[in-house]
This record gives structure tokens, C-alpha cells and sequence, in this order.
């Protein structure tokens, strides 16, 4: 289990490196030039040279990653290009709200989408399995930025019981929660229910009933715990989709966070502060993904066991 643990942690690296080269170069050739973004649009020719001197912004795109990287690895984001301040006290004081936000999000989709997606497959072809599919698939197609408009003009502007934006108090987390919760809990609903009808369907499952085994109780001992292996999956690849849609559900709501923080440097060029938002999101993905993987060992022991043998199947 160790060694396939850091085997994941190892084959981290080439895909942060391969994260920060294609957002440095995006950046790099995106339209704009940070020293008169930074300076602004009263600078002279002079001005603007000697800050993109200072900036090593006038060496070879190659050059400046290079730099940037052999900094990282020393423990250094780099400067704010807007504040002044090192990056990585702006991104990880934002990274908590994040976090916070994501996980209360995630938390409300698993436990509306779980039982929804069991019922609705042992009550196949029903009213409620007919309504939650409808509901799911409103999910899916509506974006995140139009319900958080929605749910801000409703539950905050005519309603008021929750503020529109911010974040004080637990109020202030709800709507954004619920926001960002909503498409992945359909999501999830929708694969839950399939990964159910295909496992009560299944042959143990009978064999299981015709031992006398009552019904309900089948499908949470038996049927269930095989069938969240598909659904694990979903949730984890559904936390990066959160981390990435928070970035709307921050700006919607102005939630402080990283996503927030995130298009506010984009606008600004601020390259170091997007590099340092990019790295901590993707490394955040990237230790869910081995989380995920963990949890495959704890629902399925022949899992556990291709784990212990460094991935071999026998």
C-alpha cells in the first residue's frame, strides 16, 4: 500500500510541471503587458521598460519559467505583481475558504444524490424515479452562475433570509453551497442510479434474496457497497470540477477564496498570483485523486489487494 502511495506522489510532479508550463505559457502570450497594467496608463515608454527590466520580463519565456520553477522548489511563489506581498500568503489565507466552501458544497450534493439515486433505482420506472431524473437533469444543463443569480434574487433580494454576498457567518455559505452543490449532485444522483440498477440486477443480489434475505436489507448491505465504487469515482473527479466552477460561484458571490482571487489576477496580469492559485488547485486535485483511489481499497478488498502487489492483478 506504501509503495503505491508514493508511487502516486512521485507521478505528481511531471503533472504539476506540466500544469505550470501550460498556464505560464498561456499567460506569457495572453494580450497585455503586466508592467503597464501595474504601472498604469499615464506610465512613459522609460518607465514601463525598466519595470519590465526589473520584472526579468524582457528575458526568454524559457528563461523566466525556469526561474519561476527553481523558486518554487525552494518554497518561493514569488511576488505579487499588485500587492507587493508574497503570493503565498494571499493564496494560502484565501485556500481555507476555499476549501470550506467546496467541502460543504460536495457534502450537501453526496447527501441529497446518494439516497436519491438508490431510491430512484429500486423504484425504477416510478413517478419519483421519473421526477428525480428531471430534477438531475435540470442540474446538468443549468449553469452555475445563472442559479447563483437565480437563488441571490429569490432566497437574498426577496426573501432575505440569506446575505448576497460575503462571508460572515455560516449564512453567508449557504447559497454558494447550494450553487455549487447543485450540478454535481445531479451528476452523482444520475451515476448512483445507474451503478444500483446494475448491481440489483446482478446474480449474488438474487442469490442473496433467495436465502431469505429481506429486501431492504440487501440492497444496503450487498447492493450498495459495490455499487459506490462508480459513484466514489464521480465524486472525486466532481471536487475538481468544484475547485474550477468555485471560480464563478466566488465571483457570483464574492466569497474571498482562491477562485475569486484567481479572475481578480487574471484581470490585473498579476502572473505569480495566478501561478500560485494554479499549482494550489492542482495539487488539491491531485491528492483527492489518491484519496479516491484509498477509498476504492476500503469498499472493495480485491482492490486492496492489487494495491499491495504494486498494481498486479494476478
Amino acid at each position: 500500500m506504501w509503495k503505491f502511495i508514493l508511487k502516486r506522489l512521485v507521478m505528481m510532479i511531471p503533472v504539476l510541471i506540466g500544469v505550470t508550463l501550460l498556464v505560464y505559457m498561456i499567460l506569457h502570450f495572453a494580450p497585455g503587458d503586466p508592467a503597464k497594467v501595474i504601472l498604469g496608463e499615464q506610465a512613459t515608454p522609460e518607465q514601463i521598460e525598466e519595470l519590465r527590466e526589473q520584472l526579468g520580463l524582457n528575458d526568454p519565456v524559457l528563461v523566466q519559467y525556469a526561474n519561476y520553477i527553481i523558486n518554487l522548489v525552494q518554497g518561493d511563489m514569488g511576488m505579487s505583481y499588485k500587492t507587493k506581498g508574497p503570493v503565498s500568503d494571499e493564496v494560502f489565507n484565501r485556500f481555507p475558504n476555499t476549501m470550506k466552501l467546496t467541502a460543504c458544497a460536495m457534502l450537501l450534493a453526496v447527501a441529497a444524490a446518494v439516497p436519491l439515486g438508490v431510491v430512484a433505482a429500486v423504484r425504477q420506472n416510478t413517478l419519483f424515479d421519473s421526477v428525480s431524473m428531471i430534477v438531475a437533469l435540470v442540474g446538468v444543463s443549468m449553469p452555475i452562475f445563472w442559479l447563483g443569480l437565480l437563488l441571490i434574487l429569490f432566497f437574498s433580494l426577496r426573501l432575505g433570509w440569506f446575505p448576497s454576498s460575503g462571508s460572515e457567518g455560516w449564512k453567508s455559505i449557504v447559497l454558494p453551497a447550494v450553487a455549487l452543490g447543485f450540478n454535481h449532485m445531479a451528476s452523482i444522483a444520475r451515476t448512483t442510479r445507474s451503478s444500483m440498477l446494475e448491481t440489483i440486477r446482478a446474480d449474488y443480489i438474487r442469490t442473496v434474496r433467495a436465502k431469505g434475505v429481506a429486501y431492504s436489507k440487501a440492497i444496503t448491505k450487498h447492493a450498495l457497497k459495490n455499487a459506490l465504487i462508480p459513484t466514489i469515482t464521480v465524486i472525486g473527479l466532481q471536487i475538481g470540477f468544484m475547485l474550477g466552477g468555485s471560480v464563478l460561484t466566488e465571483t457570483v458571490f464574492a466569497w474571498p477564496g482562491v477562485g475569486r482571487l484567481m479572475v481578480d489576477s487574471i484581470n490585473g496580469r498579476d502572473i505569480p498570483m495566478v501561478m500560485g492559485c494554479m499549482i494550489l488547485v492542482c495539487a488539491t486535485f491531485s491528492f483527492v485523486n489518491l484519496i479516491v483511489d484509498l477509498l476504492y481499497a476500503a469498499v472493495d478488498p480485491r482492490i486492496k489487494s492489487q494495491y499491495k502487489s504494486g498494481g498486479k492483478s494476478k
